[in-house]
């Protein structure tokens, strides 16, 4: 499928430096008792072979390792944080069955730990739900949906799999299978370069099938995003990245992973289909116009997310990056086009604010001058897509036109993008 270049002034996007932006969601900081461990070390082409820091904090320090805990013995009582997480020491037993080797991450949920399954006889991630109690709730609320999927996800190759769950010390803990590092965490690694655009391919056709798989089950995910996609080995290889080789020799070669097969995490906020949806859901960088202007929102709010999660993908920065609303809308109408009149004459009470005579109040609603601009800079999308992908540009850039349109009810279906060309592709050849 060919396309024209879109004309359009120019603008500073033509720098393509990436924009790096901040980690989103149950993200944990850089100081050493935080930071993931395979982050940490030498580069031997396995992201799970990097060694946790060994720099002190106060429950993760060496001093603190347990060395002489019985197998089965249980570590000693201590209060939760004034937040309400768990603490705990390395080496600690959780129950008699899990031993705590790592912190692999934490978030407003609680903590996700690195453990060792005695009874399996491997690696486990055990999420850590704090002892409040809206998060054990949530928790449960979790594991059932959890509980669902993997009734239905017989063969385990679309969702995270629960193995076990447990309340310990007030905690909801919830064992999951041990898979590799996030999307985000490996574009984060590589310097944000982008995914060939046949490993984008693969990628998007597995979280379109687990969407599907949802949807067909009548739940939706409303939070997909780089962070809740987990390439399933942490392996990599490394290739040449012409585009950097001017830069220093480091730049020269790129990750790539070695298995393209994913899976979808994070399903506490996955809800079931009903009518009374109008409360904000999604991540801001993905979050569909309908839920900005209070209009409702179904199925259709992980579509557009997963249209840019691919675009994301495809140039190595998010495609939204914003924290206001009507920043947020006017970088959509810059990059896809002006919104439409049915969608600006429906917004609720609390969304009027955005619109001013019939059309998006901008630039004259802008908060500042770097506003505006940072909306100018970005390219039309079928640019943003040519600048990065060499062949298949024409067939990507009419899926994401589907998956980003702005009336859900005229949006593309998980199924329906799953039969787009794009995807058919390779199996042509």
């Amino acid at each position: 499928m060919e396309m024209e270049r879109v004309l359009e002034f120019p603008h500073t996007h033509m720098d393509r430096r990436p924009r790096k932006r901040a980690r989103l969601g149950w993200d944990i900081p850089e100081a050493p008792k935080a930071q993931v461990g395979m982050f940490c070390g030498q580069e031997v082409g396995n992201f799970s072979s990097f060694a946790p820091s060994r720099t002190t904090s106060d429950h993760t320090t060496s001093s603190l390792f347990v060395k002489g805990v019985a197998r089965n013995g249980s570590p000693p009582w201590r209060d939760d944080d004034k937040d309400g997480h768990y603490m705990f020491a390395v080496g600690d037993n959780l129950t008699s069955r899990y031993k705590i080797h790592n912190k692999m991450g934490e978030g407003t949920f609680g903590q996700v730990l690195e453990c060792w399954d005695r009874e399996r006889k491997e690696m486990v991630a055990i999420k850590i739900v704090r002892g409040i109690k809206k998060y054990r709730e949530a928790a449960m609320i979790e594991i059932e949906v959890l509980q669902q999927l993997g009734k239905h996800d017989k063969g385990g190759n679309r969702c995270v799999q629960i193995r076990n769950w447990f309340d310990y010390r007030n905690h909801i803990c919830i064992v999951f299978e041990k898979l590799g590092p996030s999307l985000y965490d490996f574009l984060r690694k590589n310097n944000y370069r982008s995914f060939p655009i046949d490993l984008v391919r693969e990628i998007g056709r597995q979280l379109l099938e687990c969407v599907a798989f949802m949807h067909d089950l009548r739940m939706i995910h409303t939070d997909l995003k780089p962070e809740n996609i987990l390439l399933v080995s942490p392996d990599y290889i490394k290739v040449p990245d012409y585009k950097n080789s001017s830069r220093s020799p480091s730049s020269y070669l790129k990750r790539v992973p070695k298995s393209s097969a994913i899976k979808v995490i994070d399903f506490g906020s996955t809800t079931y289909e009903r009518q009374d949806q109008n409360y904000i859901v999604s991540t801001r960088h993905y979050r569909a116009p309908e839920v900005i202007f209070g209009l409702g929102w179904s199925y259709p709010c992980d579509i557009w997310s997963v249209g840019c999660i691919i675009v994301e993908l495809c140039t190595g920065e998010a495609l939204f990056q914003t924290h206001e609303n009507l920043e947020h809308l006017a970088m959509m109408e810059r990059v896809l086009g002006p919104l439409t009149q049915t969608m600006l004459k429906r917004t609720d009470r609390h969304a009027e604010k955005y619109v001013r005579r019939g059309r998006l109040d901008w630039p004259d609603g802008a908060t500042s001058r770097e506003s505006i601009k940072a909306v100018m800079k970005l390219p039309r999308l079928q640019n943003l897509i040519m600048q990065h992908v060499d062949h298949s540009a024409g067939d990507l850039i009419h899926l994401l036109q589907g998956l980003l349109k702005y009336d859900p009810s005229e949006r593309l279906t998980a199924r329906e993008a799953l039969r787009h060309p794009f995807f058919m592709r390779d199996q042509l050849r």
